[in-house]
């Protein structure tokens, strides 16, 4: 074999084992998606601890010849893969950061104003929209439901929901999802100054009443036995929610309190983000359906805080102490960030008027909201 042979062999496996000639449009299309995500997480600050990890597996997996999403030949999943299956798949995941959620969270402003449950419940009402919408343009009725769940602003539940009826709808959802949660502060003041006058705004509203500590203790039980009774398909996620909540509230098992909200919440962001990133393949993610799905996530958002608001200036024909209807647009379960935007909206009209702890109500309404919508398209097409 000749000199030349040898170099033109070496150069021949050497290119044929790298990436480089697998490279397609489509990859380096969409390992820019995954730098742009990168860049809003780290320079935006946009839901950074999803949004980071998210976009870094979309950037690495759109690299060909990546042992990272497949199986190798003894048939074991790849590293990603074997995250995304067991994690994601198996519905572990969903289900330990709701228990994390539980454990953050505190149903103080909800237990002093159950009329706020209704609010979230409003806010639900871009679910149902989209899913009817997408009916529309060859979306399954599966699909349809898993994309209808976007407009909930929930992430862990569009996960949950889109595993079981549409799991190749799962990076498409999930992204859409995270997306419209991070651009909470953008896309819901628009709404909220336009279903409301000046006067609406300045509403103050009177100081929650204290909630005692066998209150908050109690309510997670309460709350788990009418949920699991009237919507058992949603058991796992709300269960896990309860059951976070009930190990904060209870003040005898700080140390599991304190890993729930803090470790194992970050181990389980970082398996999570990377692997929805992971799903974002191009060859599964650039056609027509995943664009589709972005245009009918922010569409089902904005219904979804047109809801919220209209439930709350319904609400206030009939009581006599008027809420402020920028609480309305909380009631997606954006916890807690859409409250904040409610709060922010309302020092805008009057500097004075703090509306953090009445939003907080329909925020937390909306977990309990988005979770039973999920559970009824569960029981009806599983």
């Amino acid at each position: 074999m000749s000199w030349e042979q040898l170099a033109e062999l070496i150069r021949s496996i050497l290119f044929t084992q790298t990436g480089i000639p697998h490279l397609s449009g489509g990859n380096v299309l969409m390992i820019v998606v995954g730098l742009v995500f990168l860049y809003l997480a780290i320079a935006k600050d946009y839901e950074p601890l999803l949004l980071l990890p998210i976009g870094f597996g979309i950037f690495i997996v759109n690299f060909p010849l990546t042992p990272l999403m497949g199986f190798t030949e003894q048939g074991t999943p790849d590293l990603i893969r074997a995250f995304y299956k067991y994690g994601v798949e198996w519905e572990i995941i969903p289900c330990v950061i709701f228990l994390g959620l539980g454990a953050m969270t505190d149903f103080g402003p909800l237990i002093a104003n159950p009329k706020t449950l209704i609010i979230g419940a409003g806010a639900q009402l871009g679910v149902f929209v989209t899913y009817i919408g997408t009916l529309f343009f060859g979306f399954t009725l599966k699909e349809a439901a898993s994309v209808g769940i976007i407009g909930g602003a929930d992430g862990p539940t569009t996960i949950y929901l889109t595993t079981k009826l549409a799991p190749h709808l799962l990076g498409a959802n999930a992204l859409a999802a995270y997306s419209y949660m991070a651009m909470v502060p953008l896309i819901q003041p628009p709404i909220m100054r336009w279903m409301t006058t000046l006067d609406q705004r300045r509403i103050r509203m009177r100081q929650l009443r204290i909630v005692s500590a066998r209150e908050k203790l109690l309510f997670p039980l309460i709350a788990t036995v009418l949920i699991v009774l009237l919507i058992p398909a949603v058991a796992p996620l709300m269960g896990m929610f309860m059951f976070g909540n009930l190990m904060r509230e209870s003040g005898v098992v700080k140390r599991l309190s304190d890993t729930a909200q803090n470790a194992l919440m970050n181990i389980v962001t970082i398996f999570l983000g990377l692997s929805v990133g992971a799903t974002m393949q191009a060859e599964v993610f650039l056609n027509w359906k995943p664009m589709l799905i972005f245009a009918f996530g922010l569409l089902d958002f904005v219904v979804c805080t047109f809801g919220g608001i209209l439930t709350v200036h319904i609400m206030n024909l009939f009581l006599k102490e008027k809420m402020n209807p920028l609480i309305g647009s909380a009631g997606v379960s954006a916890v807690p960030m859409s409250a904040r935007v409610s709060h922010v909206e309302g020092l805008k009209a009057d500097p004075d008027n703090w509306l953090i702890m009445h939003a907080m109500g329909p925020n937390l309404a909306g977990v309990i909201g988005s979770a039973a919508a999920a559970g009824m398209f569960i029981a009806m097409f599983q």
